[in-house]
């Protein structure tokens, strides 16, 4: 096997490490129209090294793999003029073996083509077409090859993804930078995103371990990124303005960003102070851990996730990226709820806001599935107004309402419905597929649909401990309070926990650091819900104790009753 250091390339227009399996191609530094100017470059050449290196080479002196990077760059040139010579020292069998798994080798990287919209606007302006023209030349040139090899053409043809899986347009933009930031200045900005979806990615790990902690110094005094080594993916998360910058080995996770936060345009932050600054890969993080800061004097939240292998998991850039979010809106008075809610219409023409509550694997989504398999005849409409997060607010005029804060959803595989997984197969994210927690990243709704002011009919905590069935319905705010504030659950493994487990009001990305700013906001938002009549109880979904789901079937056939029945 190869060091990490061979495993890396890094010119003005190539970027590889083999080690995160990422890739960003600078198609603004250099960019091929012809075949021969592909296979002449500089960058194929360096994939072919990083290729053979990265063999276990066979004893067979004559084996094709055993060439060295110029030989086998030669031979391939010959095999496109028709040069025989190519097969003096090599069995084109061997070359063709070879040659396709080179290809593979190249494929199973997340490939990313980069263009600078400030280095010229036409050709930005057409980005999606310059990175298509660029699959299909890479994609042509695999099959000239492969079929001059096999000596016949083929009689199927698949329109992979040859060159890159995404792209994105990218420019240097103006925002109100504060002092101390200035280390920020020359870092670009994602301008637009494109996906080839569906797109199978992979991280070194597949689990969100711990709780994100408050330090004393800002983290942005240790940012010392490059331009080109580091991006920004500028976010609406709800209503706040976010900045989340990556390392480029972070690539899966910046990518994935675009199926699940709005991507802010440059008219949303031009001249403007964003309200979070998320960092992803920082060097020489206080304990290899993740933490959070809050610059009173700029009133920004910093987040920052340390560069580890541990912390590839797309959960880290959610959750960090939820958890500023959620204590900016503590601070402002707002409730983060760590929940679902759905906009549900019937056929008999209810319509009924309902929000589920509770921490990871308490059974949220799992009630929501069980309830739509219920009632599929008897529902016209069923919209998502948030997943996972979302926050409730007292207007001036006294009225609650809840908005939402992703565009997207982040769900475990297992947790699809056949019909949810089939009907957004062809436009989601998927990360580490073949793994334990696998997750799907797919669109869910609009942004402007996301952050409108829903009101609400029904607030449910997810109970997955109790042996009680059906749903309950607490009849003071005091008794609802302790239950939603205790947090109480049986954890399933979705992160490091197992067995009976609490936490403040179910919710670890804002309200367990500042539980004290929190109470207040807490008991103001109940108050209001049982002054106005609002149904707020528990659903016992039984998943801590029976897998069967039988007893979670019952609870959603009385939550159906009540939501179709009660005007």
């Amino acid at each position: 096997m190869t060091s990490k250091d061979s495993q890396i390339i890094k010119t003005d227009s190539l970027y590889v490490n083999l080690d995160r399996g990422v890739a960003t191609l600078n198609l603004s530094q250099d960019y091929f129209t012809d075949i021969y100017s592909l296979i002449n470059s500089d960058e194929v050449l360096s994939i072919v090294k990083l290729y053979l290196g990265s063999l276990n080479h066979d004893t067979d002196e004559d084996a094709f793999d055993n060439a060295s990077p110029e030989e086998y760059v030669e031979t391939l040139k010959k095999i496109l003029v028709n040069d025989a010579s190519a097969y003096d020292d090599f069995d084109p069998k061997d070359i063709l073996a070879s040659f396709e798994d080179l290809y593979s080798f190249y494929r199973s990287l997340l490939r990313v083509s980069v263009l600078n919209y400030n280095d010229n606007k036409i050709v930005g302006s057409e980005f999606k077409t310059v990175d298509t023209s660029f699959n299909e030349l890479v994609r042509k040139t695999y099959r000239i090859i492969e079929e001059k090899l096999q000596g016949f053409t083929n009689r199927t043809y698949r329109q992979v993804n040859a060159a890159t899986n995404a792209s994105m347009l990218v420019q240097n933009e103006d925002w109100k930078i504060p002092a101390g930031y200035e280390q920020l200045k020359d870092i670009q900005f994602i301008d637009t995103v494109m996906l080839r979806p569906p797109m199978m990615m992979h991280t070194k790990s597949n689990k969100r371990e711990g709780v994100f902690s408050a330090v004393n110094e800002n983290p942005v005094k240790r940012f010392h990124g490059e331009k080109g080594q580091w991006y920004c993916y500028p976010a609406r998360i709800g209503e706040s303005l976010a900045f989340i910058y990556f390392n480029v080995d972070y690539l899966v996770n910046g990518i994935a960003l675009s199926n699940l936060f709005e991507l802010a345009s440059p008219e949303d932050y031009k001249d403007q102070k964003p309200d979070l600054i998320i960092f992803f890969g920082l060097e020489k993080t206080e304990g290899m851990v993740s933490h959070y800061y809050h610059d009173e004097a700029n009133d920004i939240w910093i987040g920052e996730v340390p560069y580890t292998d541990k912390t590839t998991y797309f959960g880290y850039m959610k959750k960090m990226c939820l958890t500023v979010h959620n204590l900016h809106q503590i601070y402002n008075g707002h409730l983060p709820i760590h929940g679902s809610m759905l906009r549900i219409r019937f056929t008999n023409g209810t319509e009924k806001n309902v929000v589920f509550f509770g921490d990871s694997g308490a059974g949220k989504s799992e009630s929501i599935e069980a309830l739509q398999e219920l009632a599929d005849d008897k529902i016209v409409e069923m919209e998502t107004i948030f997943d996972d997060m979302g926050s409730f607010t007292i207007a001036d005029n006294g009225e609650l309402y809840a908005q939402g804060t992703e565009t997207g959803a982040f769900v475990r595989l297992d947790d699809l419905s056949s019909a949810v997984a089939f009907n957004n197969m062809d436009r989601g994210v998927y990360l580490n597929p073949e793994r334990k927690n696998a997750r799907v990243i797919i669109p869910a709704d609009t942004y402007d649909r996301v952050i409108e002011h829903h009101p609400v009919d029904m607030w449910l905590y997810a109970n997955n401990y109790s042996d009680e069935v059906g749903i309950h319905r607490f009849a003071t705010k005091e008794e609802a309070e302790e239950v939603f504030v205790a947090g109480k659950r049986k954890a399933l493994g979705t992160t490091d926990e197992v067995g009976m487990s609490t936490t403040f009001f179910a919710n670890p990305f804002g309200p367990v650091q500042e539980p004290e700013k929190t109470k207040p906001v807490i008991d103001k938002v109940f108050t209001n819900l049982f002054d106005k009549g609002v149904y707020v109880g528990e659903i016992y979904t039984h998943l801590g104790n029976d897998k069967s789901k039988d007893a979670l079937k019952e609870s959603a056939t009385e939550l159906l009753d009540l939501l179709m029945n009660d005007k």
